[in-house]
């Protein structure tokens, strides 16, 4: 695996700063290695990655709720290391809200203004535009235990937002709603950003979360950011298998490379000869992985470009999922290689058992990592 240690060329410039940072909590193992960062004033970031991968603790170590072991924190080019969670002037939205159950609506969002020292006509003022914000305007005398789960997510983003802050942090934000206030959720989040201009930080593990909302993702793995890159270009182009894997659904075939330049030969178990794009691989011999998207695969020769790589696949199974039909396939030595169509009006539809020559444009594979 292919850890990216400094993923921008000046950390410098940015709105916020991580600059070298590590973090351990028993003093032997890092949990964030080495971490450099920028990220720009009003850009939407997204921290992906798995649990433990390190996401969480350096969005804490944001927030000044952890403590970095080692490097620096800057935020608008001041250094906040030793600056209490409540001087940074931050907002947080977290998975539970963190709503105080006795207080109503209205009384939440005037906490964060009365501890700032806030006058009660001011803060009547913000309270107002805040919950007008996230279309809670009528309910500022109820309590949250009187909320439904999705108008309490609205009333925690409110009560981050209320004060207006430099910089909003989220972690999970959506992670206790149901699918469908999820996906809503996840566009008036994104319009809040667009229409305020504001700088967030988002943590999740969900992919379509991140692809959907950022302007940019940190895919975390292991405690490094394994590649930073707008959300087209982190699908379309990863830098190596993890990411390839866990953004979005991938298909691989093992295979040797057989000679290398901008197009790499590999031979795969099965003795198919395919072309690909090598990255992380550089010389004949070294074993890899192919990665093609099950959307770039096609079954159709009408539908396939004139110098399409095609193999012989037999059909094991058919999913049908509403708009697209899942086809799990027997492929060079794989059992588990997905072909994703669309489910449209004359589409073929392919059984069990059944033999198909499938294909896919060459520069829709990239030879990955050597194994």
């Amino acid at each position: 695996m292919t850890g990216r240690l400094n993923v921008v060329a000046d950390i410098g410039d940015g709105f916020v700063v991580f600059d070298h940072v590590q973090k351990s909590y028993d003093g032997e193992t890092l949990v964030v290695k080495d971490l450099n960062l920028s990220i720009a004033k009003g850009e939407f970031l997204t921290m992906l990655g798995p649990s433990g991968s390190g996401k969480t603790t350096c969005l804490m170590m944001l927030a000044g709720f952890e403590t970095a072991t080692a490097g620096d924190i800057r935020l608008d080019g001041r250094p906040i290391n030793a600056v209490p969670p409540h001087k940074r002037g931050i907002g947080m939205v977290f998975q539970n809200y963190a709503l105080f159950p006795h207080m109503t609506v209205a009384e939440n969002l005037a906490f964060p203004l009365e501890v700032r020292g806030i006058g009660k006509s001011e803060r009547e003022a913000k309270i107002t535009r805040a919950l007008d914000m996230v279309q809670m305007g009528a309910f500022g005398a109820r309590r949250p235990a009187q909320l439904s789960g999705g108008q309490q997510q609205r009333i925690a983003l409110a009560r981050a937002l209320v004060f207006d802050p430099k910089l909003v942090l989220m972690d999970e934000p959506l992670g206790a709603l149901d699918k469908q206030l999820r996906e809503h959720m996840q566009f008036e989040i994104k319009r809040l950003h667009d229409d305020l201009g504001i700088t967030v930080v988002y943590v999740t593990h969900d992919q379509g979360e991140a692809l959907t909302m950022s302007d940019r993702i940190a895919v975390f793995n292991d405690g490094r950011i394994q590649q930073l890159a707008p959300p087209a270009a982190l699908y379309e182009t990863p830098e190596n298998l993890f990411v390839a894997s866990f953004i979005g659904e991938n298909n691989r075939l093992e295979g040797t490379i057989e000679e290398v330049g901008p197009r790499s030969l590999v031979r795969l178990q099965t003795g198919e000869l395919i072309d690909a794009t090598p990255v992380n691989v550089h010389r004949k011999g070294q074993r890899t992985i192919v990665s093609i998207r099950p959307e770039r695969v096609e079954f159709k020769p009408d539908m396939m470009p004139a110098n399409a790589h095609t193999l012989d696949a037999r059909v094991l199974e058919v999913v049908y999922m509403g708009d697209i039909l899942r086809t799990r396939l027997a492929v060079a030595g794989s059992d588990d290689f997905i072909m994703k169509c669309r489910n449209t009006i004359g589409q073929t539809r392919l059984e069990p058992g059944q033999t198909v020559r499938i294909g896919w444009h060459p520069a829709d594979a990239r030879a990955l990592d050597p194994l």
